[in-house]
């Protein structure tokens, strides 16, 4: 595991990017849990922020990737709209305790 940052550095209904070892990682914090992902867009490969840190749409109940306006479900990653739709984000496996918020620089079980 590796330490992304510390908790309070990660309010809810927000999102941050972060870089460790070359791999672009994006953290959002939806209903206390923490989610993290590959900071790619599975349509063009690209990095999915319009600025630092923004990474979600004006509601800020959907990742946005800024190239093209595909919108991705926070829990799981899904395009639900825009050219990559049916395609998702690569889920990293991140964890939450007393120091902070971590995350393993490898795809989650759960994409297994």
């Amino acid at each position: 595991m590796k330490f992304l940052c510390p908790s309070e550095a990660l309010a809810e209904g927000s999102s941050r990017g972060f870089e460790y070892a070359g791999l672009r990682v994006l953290a959002v914090r939806r209903e206390g849990r923490v989610y993290a992902y590959q900071n790619r867009c599975p349509h063009r490969g690209v990095p999915l922020e319009w600025q630092p840190d923004q990474f979600l749409d004006a509601s800020a109940s959907l990742i946005q990737c800024a190239t093209h306006g595909a919108l991705f479900l926070i829990e799981t990653g899904e395009c639900v709209a825009g050219p990559c739709a049916g395609q998702s984000l690569t889920a990293l496996g991140c964890r939450e305790d007393s120091q902070g918020v971590w995350f393993m620089p490898e795809i989650s079980d759960d994409d297994l």
